[in-house]
């Protein structure tokens, strides 16, 4: 809801005014499988206040090739137990790539506690790590006034 001319403007509502950045690392490496599975660490558990806050929810995966793969690796984020629809994507072919891919992911939240987790999976086979250390997660959220 905007403020309006001459609104005297309450302590809730200032507080809203400025958006809340949340960030979490990932603390161990995770080996890849078709079925999908949370990267150890990199979860951030929040509160929006309101009904409609917006969240903008960045991601950088470190996907390293352990072995020779045709496969290709999919980062994901879960919300709630959900997933969110995109996701980052990779492919390397010998032990020795690396790559780190981002997303971007934007939504609108209810008022209560909410749980942000990165995913990873492949496509088929392994041969395909997350790098737990260098995988971030950050959401801000832009709570409604």
């Amino acid at each position: 809801m905007p403020l309006l001319a001459g609104q005297i403007m309450t302590a809730g509502q200032a507080g809203r005014l400025q958006p809340r950045t949340y960030e979490a690392v990932g603390t161990s490496n995770l080996a890849l499988t078709t079925t999908e599975a949370d990267v150890p660490g990199a979860s951030i558990t929040l509160d929006a206040e309101t009904a409609g806050a917006v969240y903008v929810a960045h991601a950088v995966f470190s996907f390293d090739a352990t072995g020779t793969t045709t496969a290709f690796a999919s980062g994901a984020l879960d919300l709630d137990g959900a997933g969110v629809t995109g996701n980052a994507r990779w492919t390397g072919d010998l032990a020795s790539d690396f790559g780190s891919p981002a997303m971007l992911w934007r939504g609108t939240l209810t008022a209560g506690t909410h749980t942000f987790k990165l995913r990873g999976s492949i496509s088929s086979g392994t041969g395909i790590q997350v790098l737990g250390a260098f995988t971030k997660l950050i959401v801000t959220v832009h709570e409604v006034v």
